[in-house]
């Protein structure tokens, strides 16, 4: 990464609005209008929304809770990681994994995890350089 950034939290809508199309690029089926009420939502539930500018520009995206689960304790679940795809390989991915890693360990946390769909051979990849194992499958099914 050529620029230095930092991530941090997206706090404004005008902020979290600005994560729209990185986050977009994860989650297509996002509608605009409704991405900031959306949002706002989740943060009710402890979901907080990280990104990572440079220039001005959104090049990283995280979201995030910390929670208690029975099988880990005290965790940090990443419910969306995604870098722009005109931005990869450039280093902003893994500033915001470490970023998020620490503040994990910050808050208490004894382990951090996250999910990632089956065909994003590439996300995995990353993810077994930067040291993340497969602990478990997770299992879903539409209602």
């Amino acid at each position: 990464m050529t620029e230095t950034a930092l991530p941090r939290l997206a706090r404004s809508d005008d902020e979290i609005l600005r994560c729209f199309a990185v986050m977009q690029e994860l989650r297509p089926a996002l509608v605009p209008q409704e991405f900031v009420a959306t949002v706002r939502a989740q943060e009710s539930e402890g979901y907080r929304l990280a990104l990572l500018e440079v220039q001005n520009v959104v090049r990283a995206v995280a979201g995030f809770r910390v929670q208690r689960m029975l099988a880990s304790g005290r965790t940090m679940y990443v419910d969306d990681l995604v870098t722009c795809a005109a931005a990869r390989s450039r280093g902003y991915g893994r500033t915001m994994l470490q970023w998020l890693m620490e503040r994990a360990r910050a808050e208490g946390c004894a382990t951090f995890s996250l999910d990632s769909g089956t065909h994003r051979q590439e996300a995995h990849a990353f993810y077994f350089r930067e040291r993340l194992r497969v602990q478990s499958f997770h299992f879903s099914r539409t209602l």
